[in-house]
């Protein structure tokens, strides 16, 4: 009896410090979060814009749309500009901008040369440069995209590794030879390559990200070498050419294919579950507009002027095979516009 009574006393006392803790909370009042304010007020009203090679395709629609997700919810305006693969209305659209004053331009470039002066050019009048995936010999404040070698020496030592006890002939399908994006896979490439000599390239040619030349070059490469064991492709949405090269020789299977891009679904997973591509690195989209825009986002409210830094941040790969083309969250789905 004697410690029941311990109990209730303690239970009582227990409840009547709840109860008044509780009724100090419902006097209390909220607390103005301190820099929410000056969050808000640095990116209302901000323009960020963005010139893509192309808008025609999954890389700059999804990157478009990433931006447009995380950055106009804060108050900031996105606004395209499509060259459409023309380099010449690539630069007008770039001095068009410069003239406009945005706070950055987000910039895919075509080359290493193309667009140089005009990153220089924006930066030196305070706006703010991202460069995408591919660099111009200019560099700017941010660079977000794929580490090319790496990609270069992932797919190439995939293709090896497929081509052992076969012929050991193997084709390169480059993309265009000024673009960084070539340049750095390429050296990729020629890393593992150096490591396996036994190992012969046949064929080494740039279809400059064109499907159709691609097509066209694997067909003659197929003709020339029926024993070709592998080819290592430098985007896959090149390489749709490259793999119905392949299909049409009845040599889907015997032929490793091995390539990379935004990891898409229809242009990615859905390639691998059907044959098409035997392996294919995603540099997932959705996660660069994501680093892009937060990056913007620190940029302006932190006031750091344009070109004083110079930041990196290369994506994390994620390899797609057949062992996880189908699995849920490998690849993503470009929004119904």
């Amino acid at each position: 009896m004697q410690n029941t009574g311990k109990w209730m006393t303690t239970l009582t006392g227990l409840a009547l410090a709840l109860g008044l803790a509780g009724s100090a909370l419902a006097q209390s009042k909220g607390l103005d979060e301190p820099f929410r304010d000056g969050y808000k007020k640095a990116l209302a009203g901000k323009t960020v814009g963005y010139i893509p090679v192309a808008m025609g395709f999954d890389l700059a629609q999804g990157w478009y749309q990433g931006l447009k997700k995380e950055l106009e919810p804060s108050g900031m305006k996105v606004v395209a500009r499509d060259p459409n693969w023309n380099t010449n209305a690539g630069a007008q659209a770039f001095t068009s901008l410069i003239a406009e004053k945005p706070a950055a331009i987000v910039i895919h470039n075509p080359d290493v040369q193309t667009y140089a002066k005009l990153i220089k050019k924006a930066e030196d009048e305070g706006i703010y440069v991202v460069q995408i995936n591919m660099r111009s010999a200019q560099p700017s404040t941010v660079f977000v995209g794929a580490d090319w070698v790496d990609i270069g020496e992932r797919t190439t030592s995939a293709v090896v590794e497929a081509c052992k006890g076969k012929s050991n002939k193997i084709a390169i399908v480059q993309g265009a030879p000024t673009a960084a994006a070539s340049a750095y896979t390429l050296k990729g490439v020629e890393n593992v390559l150096a490591k396996n000599p036994a190992v012969k390239v046949v064929s080494n040619q740039a279809a400059d990200w064109d499907a159709a030349k691609a097509k066209a070059l694997t067909q003659t490469v197929l003709k020339q070498h029926p024993d070709l064991c592998g080819i290592v492709g430098f985007w896959d949405g090149m390489d749709i050419g490259t793999a119905a090269a392949i299909k049409e020789a009845g040599l889907t299977g015997k032929v490793y294919l091995a390539t990379s891009g935004g990891g898409e679904q229809k242009g990615a997973c859905d390639m691998v579950k059907s044959g098409g591509f035997d392996y294919d690195i995603s540099y997932d989209v959705p996660t660069q507009a994501s680093n892009m825009a937060a990056m913007i986002k620190w940029l302006v409210q932190n006031g750091l002027k344009a070109g004083q830094a110079r930041q990196n941040i290369y994506t994390t790969l994620i390899p797609i095979t057949k062992e996880n083309a189908g699995t849920d969250g490998t690849c993503w789905k470009l929004a119904a516009k």
